[in-house]
């Protein structure tokens, strides 16, 4: 695997993108970038930049009732759910304040919410939070999970992302193809370096990667 580069976000010093090229497998398809996203996730100064610049996405006229964290998201939506109260962001909740919530999975990939997180997304307008975002397969089927609870996804949000509208609503992304043009995603059995028989770096999902 090659040595990591990176991108500096262009109104925030701490919020730096670190990516490496090469050929990963990811749940859903072969890319041929991994973007290693961990300090903005995990790491204070940093999660709270990234959530701060997510913020302003939708700090004027959007309401938000529960952000829904995916890609081990929790610590960036917590600082968003902050800047978003913070800038007079409305919510329809009784307290006037935003649900950080984070998914459960069953034995087929499908979100649940039990009884006690139902009522976080009955009737809410709801914001989803990822870390990356490619082929747009995962948030699709968050879409439908959500909206078979009774809520509505008014936006969807993430730090890369090579879509910019999935099922017609917009995605906003801090990073995306303009930052890395080359950037390709390719299904399973269509992958151009298989093919080429060029040898697969990492095995990756929302939690890091695994070398091979």
């Amino acid at each position: 695997m090659q040595d990591y580069k990176k991108i500096n976000y262009a109104t925030n010093k701490d919020v730096v993108l670190r990516y490496v090229p090469g050929h990963f497998i990811t749940p859903h398809s072969h890319v041929n970038y991994y973007m290693d996203l961990t300090d903005m996730k995990s790491r204070q100064r940093e999660a709270r930049a990234t959530g701060e610049e997510m913020a302003s996405h939708y700090m004027i006229t959007e309401i938000v009732d529960t952000i829904i964290c995916l890609d081990n998201m929790e610590v960036v939506g917590a600082y968003l759910a902050n800047k978003l109260t913070k800038a007079g962001v409305h919510s329809m909740n009784a307290h006037q304040t935003i649900y950080i919530a984070s998914p459960e999975y069953d034995s087929g990939g499908q979100i649940i919410f039990r009884e006690n997180s139902k009522h976080m997304v009955k009737g809410k307008k709801v914001l989803l939070l990822l870390a990356t975002v490619s082929t747009g397969n995962t948030i699709q089927k968050a879409i439908q999970s959500i909206r078979y609870y009774g809520g509505e996804v008014m936006g969807i949000s993430a730090i890369f992302s090579a879509a910019t509208r999935i099922m017609e609503i917009p995605v906003n992304s801090l990073y995306g193809t303009k930052d890395l043009p080359d950037y390709a995603n390719y299904k399973p059995d269509e992958c151009p370096l298989c093919k080429q028989r060029v040898q697969v770096d990492a095995l990756c999902n929302g939690f890091g990667f695994s070398l091979i």
